[in-house]
């Protein structure tokens, strides 16, 4: 008789990104606080979101291209939200601000009172 050992690993499927957590994000942006005018895009990204979004104030992009907000990334192992800002002189993304939830990491992006997100 033949024996065969099956040994599996622990394999987690990806939570996100995911449509519906995308349309939240969406729907959450039309409350900012600021560049009201404009319309930004979640673009997925490996385990979250990117938010991208016309540079009206000329800032970033003189020629009002578009520029990179924030990035949520979703930690798998502890289930918080990280919320980066980009640093455009350097090109890097920074940490913000960990959240234990995806809807206080949008307030704070939205509300942005030192207008780290949108400049």
């Amino acid at each position: 008789m033949l024996s065969a050992t099956l040994s599996q690993s622990v394999v987690r499927p990806f939570a996100h990104p995911n449509d519906l957590d995308r349309k939240r994000i969406e729907r959450a942006l039309i409350s900012r606080k600021r560049y009201r005018y404009v319309k930004p895009s979640v673009v997925t990204t490996i385990s979250g979101y990117r938010i991208e979004s016309p540079c009206c104030s000329r800032n970033i992009d003189r020629d009002g291209g578009i520029v990179d907000v924030a990035l949520l990334l979703h930690d798998a192992d502890d289930g918080r939200w990280q919320l980066f800002r980009k640093d455009h002189k350097k090109d890097v993304w920074q940490l913000d601000s960990t959240h234990d939830r995806l809807p206080t990491a949008l307030e704070r992006l939205n509300a942005d009172p030192d207008r780290m997100f949108w400049q």
